[in-house]
């Protein structure tokens, strides 16, 4: 949608952990960041979006895999794996704690793909780190992670809010966002000058033939 909407200037994505983007923001990496909530707000205009799903990551050969939604009752004798990069805020974890705290969420999966135990992270993140022995199910009652997007309060410009406007699903017609190009004026004829003859259209003709003939 930017790349039609905004030809002229070059959209450009950068994948970071999920602890560095809003130092990368701060430090002006980047223009704006789609950021896991609760962030310092300080310095900063956030605005909340969506609420992602949350799921368990298990080896295809896991019971688990045999059905489509699991509960967090349903992982109470499970080796739950607490990655140090964990975005999901839990009042009581589930399961039992794994041997080991992998530092990121890519080791976790690879511990889960060496039978080590589950893992629970949101869904984008288990996509992200798909692997073929490995699948994912919903938890219906985990807790969630909220994403928002992210820039600096002195930032705020047309493009910005042009990408807001996107984010938001506004329309390109919306009267917020970078102003509206006005059409381009329509040549006035000038006194003295004959109009253009009518194009021979279908209509035209159609037109022509109904007129009646003046009588001599």
């Amino acid at each position: 949608m930017w790349a039609e909407r905004v030809r002229e200037v070059p959209l450009q994505l950068i994948q970071t952990p999920t602890t560095e983007a809003v130092p990368l923001l701060r430090d002006g990496g980047v223009d704006a960041a789609f950021v896991r909530l609760p962030v310092d707000r300080e310095g900063l205009h956030v605005i909340p979006l969506y609420l992602e799903t949350t799921v368990v990551v298990v080896p295809k050969d896991h019971d688990m895999a045999a059905v489509e939604e699991v509960e967090l009752a349903d992982l109470a004798d499970e080796d739950v794996i607490e990655p140090l990069d964990d975005v999901l805020t839990w009042d009581e974890r589930p399961g039992q704690p794994a041997f080991t705290r992998p530092a990121t969420t890519a080791g976790a999966v690879e511990l889960v793909a060496s039978g080590a135990g589950v893992l629970l992270v949101p869904q984008s993140l288990a996509r992200l780190h798909h692997r073929k022995d490995l699948t994912y199910r919903t938890v219906n009652d985990s807790p969630q992670s909220q994403i928002g997007l992210a820039w600096l309060e002195g930032e705020t410009s047309d493009l910005m809010e042009e990408l807001i406007g996107i984010v938001r699903g506004r329309t390109p017609n919306s009267t917020r966002g970078r102003a509206p190009q006005q059409a381009k004026p329509q040549p006035q004829s000038q006194p003295g000058r004959k109009k253009p003859p009518q194009k021979n259209t279908a209509a035209g003709k159609q037109q022509q033939r109904r007129r009646p003939r003046r009588r001599a």
